[in-house]
């Protein structure tokens, strides 16, 4: 994708925005936060004061809590395939192919409709017209509760190459909303679902305004040419590839040479993950001991995931390692986990998680390694990169460094590194912003 025809501006002060996402999982928050950078606003939360009624806010609970069970009781040897199978029945997405109207409502469409007459979203309108402030939303439902309410300055944001039918209101072909989409086919989804053509914005994903640095995309640049020279030890890719990356990256540093590679897990928002997280370990234990590979493994905001974590680490005889070799990533709250997973992207070489928004960091020049995906829209994600040469599905787990280290002698990891920023769309950020201030101009 090109760089955006109008630069991404640090802050726009004259835009009067509500920024409103979901903390379903971590997708909709992460990709809040990059456009509440550059609007300068906070994220508000749909499911919170100030933009919720205590009646909303514990319907929202609810619907929360059942998410994030299903989600970690999907991992379960016994029980997990039945509920992914339960899983991919609530998030279906239908074949795309051959083109077709599929714009006729669901029952999730009328149930979320349903809601609304019950009054959800009541209180984030309220809010909207209080504050005369463009709605831009990570998450369908506000998005549709502001439409169904007749508001007119409306930005959804879409984090999933693919979405179900529940994300287009039921006359679709009449919605006020603006879709960013992150790629071409989920473009072409909302316009099956009945979305009209100009109500579609083609953006990429919001990544961290501090991982690009601008559109000239200084610190990803200067990211990736470090992590190629970690990824490829033996010069394989280096070889193959020499004047592209001189071209594109002006050289590589030399000082990065014989440092050992970053490996970072990133355990799901819902807690799911953390047998393969065992396995992981377990398959990596002398290579971490030997300095060959270093780990960083994502707990996120849940205390009980990382003390689980901790009590791997102890027990594969680990505990003893400094950080910067064995960590793991914990905060308290979203925002300094969302900021202390992002410094730690700058250093990391590969990223293993499931195919959910971190799909789309690929752009970063971060090879991915994905786990099961959780839902048809991960199914979708994981294709989506995969088909660009951005990442792998992983091998078993129980052998994990034997198969990283054949990547990494054979230049494999460098490879889709690099594809991944060739290929995979780096602007999203600022393009989102330029259609935010139309938007909000009553363009």
């Amino acid at each position: 994708m090109e760089r955006p025809t109008t630069p991404g501006e640090p802050a726009a002060a004259s835009v009067r925005v509500a920024l409103v996402a979901v903390e379903m999982g971590y997708g909709h928050l992460r990709a809040a936060h990059p456009l509440a950078d550059e609007l300068g606003v906070t994220v508000l939360e749909c499911d919170r004061p100030p933009v919720a009624s205590p009646e909303e806010q514990e319907r929202w609970r609810r619907t929360r809590a059942s998410y994030e069970l299903v989600s970690r009781a999907s991992e379960l040897p016994l029980l997990g395939r039945s509920l992914r199978r339960l899983l991919d029945a609530v998030t279906h997405i239908p074949h795309l192919y051959p083109s077709r109207d599929l714009s006729q409502s669901t029952l999730a469409v009328r149930t979320l409709e349903g809601m609304w007459r019950r009054g959800l979203g009541s209180g984030l309108v309220h809010y909207l017209r209080e504050h005369d402030a463009t709605l831009v939303t990570t998450f369908y439902a506000p998005a549709i509760m502001a439409d169904l309410h007749g508001l007119s300055r409306i930005v959804c944001v879409v984090t999933d190459s693919d979405l179900n039918r529940v994300w287009a209101p039921r006359h679709a072909a009449d919605t006020r909303i603006h879709y960013c989409v992150p790629c071409e086919r989920a473009g072409r989804r909302l316009r099956a679902y009945g979305v009209p053509r100009a109500r579609l914005h083609e953006t990429g994903f919001p990544l961290p305004p501090e991982l690009l640095g601008g559109t000239g995309l200084p610190a990803l640049r200067r990211n990736l040419a470090a992590r190629l020279v970690r990824l490829d030890p033996k010069g394989v890719f280096r070889e193959q590839a020499g004047q592209e990356l001189d071209h594109f990256l002006g050289g590589l540093p030399d000082g990065e040479e014989g440092r050992p590679p970053r490996l970072t897990f990133a355990i799901g928002g819902a807690g799911a993950q953390l047998g393969l997280a065992r396995s992981i370990l377990t398959s990596l234990r002398e290579a971490i001991g030997n300095g060959q590979i270093r780990l960083s493994m994502v707990a996120g905001v849940r205390t009980k995931v990382a003390e689980e974590l901790h009590r791997t680490i102890r027990a594969a005889g680990l505990d003893g390692l400094p950080a910067r070799d064995l960590e793991v990533v914990h905060e308290g709250a979203f925002e300094p986990y969302y900021r202390r997973f992002n410094a730690l992207l700058a250093e990391t070489d590969i990223l293993w998680t499931k195919p959910s928004e971190l799909s789309f960091y690929g752009a970063l020049g971060i090879p991915l390694v994905f786990s099961w995906p959780i839902g048809a829209h991960e199914r979708y994600n994981r294709r989506w990169a995969l088909h660009r040469g951005a990442g792998f599905k992983q091998e078993n787990p129980r052998f994990a460094w034997d198969w990283l280290r054949e990547w990494l002698r054979e230049g494999t990891l460098a490879a889709a590194a690099w594809s991944g920023y060739q290929r995979l769309p780096k602007f999203g950020t600022y393009r989102i912003m330029d259609v935010v201030r139309r938007v909000s101009a009553g363009a």
